[in-house]
């Protein structure tokens, strides 16, 4: 199968929903002649136009608020943030509005709108263009959030998000627009909220997201050689979240890390232990579940220091071998 990159597949699958429905479109801040802060949109001006590929004030209020408007008159809205960290900017439109509107209308109105907004550290961006909010959106019930860590995920997941008819929260990791992956040439779609194996194991289960799965896998092939079997689920999407493969591979191991990038205060490995707690895996294990993630610091713009505060490959495997050998 041919290889995309996770950007490449990004805007494959936002062409094709774009061909298929004339519904859908694109809104953010210099995604049309400039092609999008990291590329993603590039391109797409000289195919849709002016009128589909809308290049929006510096205002996140404005697109979050433009798109929310234009679900409700019939359209799909793909709305870009240029950092994630941005979204701040537009939280009354998502938290009070979009996520609310379905349920206080009883069903009669719908916001089937995208909101895409690259986050994450490792780019030298410093504090307050490198963080990773996931948790807040999880935290509001109405909003789907969704983290592919792949191209085929990626553009799954897009062009699945696109289709739904709630508003969901598409977040793309900065370190992964590069990284290439096979990817299907016609318009498939990753159902939301469908966890996935992506390497089977036997001694320890690392439930990871985004950037983190790459990282589990790579910690995985070292650990490998040490004759410690890594499962490494992905839960692709937060909220709702598809805890069924997570809890089995939970009592199959009996023994899980949970990594991520976002600080560990709050954060989405929280819900991830919670859920195995409360399940019959509970029973099977045979240590107490482990959570790594960020440090409860701001992102430092010093290279060695931003590395610091979030989980790398060999912190990965550093607690996944200590769990396998009983050091805890």
């Amino acid at each position: 199968m041919r290889e995309l990159t996770y950007a490449e597949a990004l805007r494959e699958g936002l062409r094709q929903a774009m061909r298929a429905d004339a519904r859908v479109f694109v809104m953010g801040e210099d995604v049309g002649i400039y092609g999008g802060a990291f590329g993603v949109t590039n391109g797409m001006l000289e195919e849709f136009g002016a009128e589909r590929i809308i290049d929006t004030p510096i205002s996140e209020a404005v697109i979050a608020g433009a798109c929310i408007g234009a679900a409700l008159t019939g359209m799909r809205p793909v709305g870009e943030i240029q950092f994630m960290d941005f979204v701040t900017l537009s939280m009354e439109q998502l938290v009070l509005q979009a996520a609310k509107i379905r349920y206080m209308f009883g069903g009669k109105a719908s916001v089937p709108m995208v909101l895409r907004m690259p986050g994450g550290s490792g780019t030298g961006a410093a504090a307050q263009h490198s963080e990773s909010l996931e948790n807040w959106f999880v935290n509001v019930p109405g909003l789907k959030v969704v983290m592919p860590s792949t191209p085929y995920d990626a553009k799954g997941l897009l062009l699945a998000a696109i289709d739904d008819p709630n508003p969901v929260i598409f977040i793309e990791h900065k370190l992964l627009y590069k990284t290439k992956g096979p990817v299907p040439e016609e318009a498939y779609r990753v159902p939301l909220s469908q966890s996935v194996v992506v390497r089977p194991g036997a001694h320890v289960t690392v439930v990871a997201t985004s950037i983190m799965v790459p990282r589990a896998l790579e910690a995985a092939t070292t650990l490998a050689g040490e004759g410690i079997e890594l499962e490494v689920v992905d839960p692709r999407t937060l909220a709702p979240l598809d805890a069924g493969p997570i809890i089995a591979s939970a009592r199959k191991t009996g023994k899980v890390l949970v990594v991520h990038e976002a600080p560990e205060r709050g954060g989405f490995g929280g819900e991830v232990v919670a859920c195995i707690a409360a399940s019959e895996a509970f029973d099977f294990l045979e240590a107490p579940i482990r959570r790594l993630a960020g440090l409860d610091v701001p992102i430092p713009y010093n290279r060695n220091l931003e590395r610091a505060a979030v989980p790398q490959v060999e912190d990965i495997v550093r607690e996944a071998r200590r769990l396998a050998r009983g050091e805890y």
